[in-house]
């Protein structure tokens, strides 16, 4: 299995723009998780201007298929998103 780094920058008034849809951010999150494709992820503090997302798997499709269907991204509250290979070197 590789790693792959999912990247979020947000928009500019995204903590208040997020509560709509931080339910359903979350769930998809879980759901990720239980599958064993996330293995951990976080939203950037001071400033929160962006989120980094660790996904495990065959490709970067992994990371790609849990951006494209995100709340946060389908709801406009993303505005770039990234994903890249990720060589671990220890774990």
């Amino acid at each position: 299995m590789n790693y792959y780094l999912l990247f979020y920058r947000t928009i500019e008034n995204y903590i208040e723009r997020r509560a709509p849809f931080r339910q359903l951010h979350f769930e998809k999150l879980r759901e990720a998780h239980d599958r064993k494709e996330l293995v951990m992820a976080g939203a950037y503090a001071d400033p929160a201007d962006g989120a980094a997302l660790v996904f495990r798997g065959k490709s970067a499709e992994v990371a790609e298929r849990f951006a494209k269907t995100d709340p946060y991204v389908l709801n406009g509250l993303i505005e770039h998103w990234e994903v890249r290979a990720w060589t671990v070197v220890i774990e």
